[in-house]
């Protein structure tokens, strides 16, 4: 028997193999994902479509034209926010699929967000409101705290959506900071499923440390994370925790920079579109980068919203349940991880905002 420092090395490094392979294959199973049905069990219950419609940047004219057609292709989920501004339109879309008869309400999904300025608690229910009334709806699946970012109140009559600036006006507009105990957001958002106006509740942008300390005082466990997560940031950690807690995962910008680089927040040359191992292993399925990245998303148990504005890309995001990417594949892209991140308010905020704004250690 070889007893070399080498031989040593190789029989470890497959048994960390196998072992980061075993746990992936838990995991996932705690996930609960039902293929059949494409979806993921819900805490709280309810089925949580695994690919939905991110709805950011999304044109109003769009939108009433592309929600149908999405729905005619087999999507039920819908991710929408204040801050995106184009709630209205996202209604119409939503109220031509069901006049159509194509769905009814309860097939659908449909998920908005608490914008900065109204963490207040005196103003969460009427944000929630204002929200269900521009989409059209009587109660909404999912309603997250968009960021743990407390901005100055802006009333609706002033300025809707109030975005960032608390004066754009002003001689040197930026963000205005107000102390309101994130505690305090989450219980008026507690009494918004406690009123009915929503089925769940849920978080964004937060790591393990704030999503603990919630745990702590929450009457009604957050049901979703909703973060920035792609082959570049993949959040191993993060995913972990959430997955032993019961909280779903949902992965925004799942093709990483592309969404960014329009706006300056990215580098063209960050694209995962021209990653080797992706294309690699795109090549090896016959299928897209774009549907590599969503079913990597899927299978290692997160929620996918990919946005887009074509119906030619609506189909193929949805495309990704007629296979199953290799142990090998999921530890090749899970090794493309650079801890990028794109959106981060300590950077767009000075950039865009005028005012440094850190969530993020």
């Amino acid at each position: 028997m070889c007893a070399c420092p080498t031989a040593g090395k190789l029989n470890d490094g497959k048994r960390a193999v196998e072992l980061l392979d075993s746990r992936r294959k838990r995991l996932y199973k705690r996930s609960h994902m039902d293929e059949s049905k494409r979806t993921f069990a819900a805490r709280g219950g309810g089925a949580f479509p695994t690919v939905g419609l991110g709805t950011w940047k999304i044109p109003d004219e769009v939108l009433p034209t592309l929600i149908p057609d999405a729905v005619a292709m087999g999507y039920r989920h819908f991710d929408c926010a204040c801050d995106y501004g184009n709630e209205v339109a996202v209604g119409k879309g939503i109220g031509a699929a069901l006049s159509g008869g194509q769905v009814s309400r309860d097939d659908l999904w449909i998920t908005s967000k608490l914008w900065n300025t109204y963490h207040h608690p005196d103003h969460v229910r009427a944000a929630c409101e204002r929200s269900l009334s521009d989409l059209g709806v009587d109660e909404l699946d999912l309603y997250l705290i968009h960021f743990p970012v407390t901005l100055a109140y802006v009333p609706f009559e002033e300025r809707y959506p109030p975005g960032w600036f608390f004066d754009p006006d002003a001689e040197n507009p930026a963000m205005k900071h107000v102390n309101v105990p994130y505690a305090d957001t989450y219980g008026a958002m507690e009494k918004l499923v406690d009123d009915g106006l929503v089925k769940r509740i849920g978080v964004c942008n937060l790591g393990t440390a704030m999503l603990r300390d919630i745990r702590a005082y929450a009457r009604i466990q957050p049901a979703v994370n909703q973060v920035e997560m792609h082959p570049y940031l993949s959040q191993q950690r993060l995913l972990r925790y959430c997955q032993e807690d019961d909280i779903t995962v949902t992965a925004f910008s799942p093709f990483g920079a592309s969404s960014y680089v329009p706006l300056g927040m990215a580098k063209a040359t960050e694209s995962l579109f021209d990653d080797k191992v992706m294309k690699g292993i795109a090549g090896a399925h016959g299928k897209t980068i774009g549907q590599i990245a969503l079913r990597w998303a899927v299978q290692r148990g997160t929620v996918a919203i990919p946005k887009t504005e074509t119906v030619e890309h609506l189909k193929e995001n949805i495309e990704i349940y007629d296979f199953e990417l290799t142990a090998a594949d999921m530890a090749a892209i899970d090794g493309l991880n650079r801890d990028r991140r794109f959106n981060d308010p300590a950077e767009f905020g000075e950039a865009a905002f005028n005012t440094f704004y850190p969530i993020f250690d």
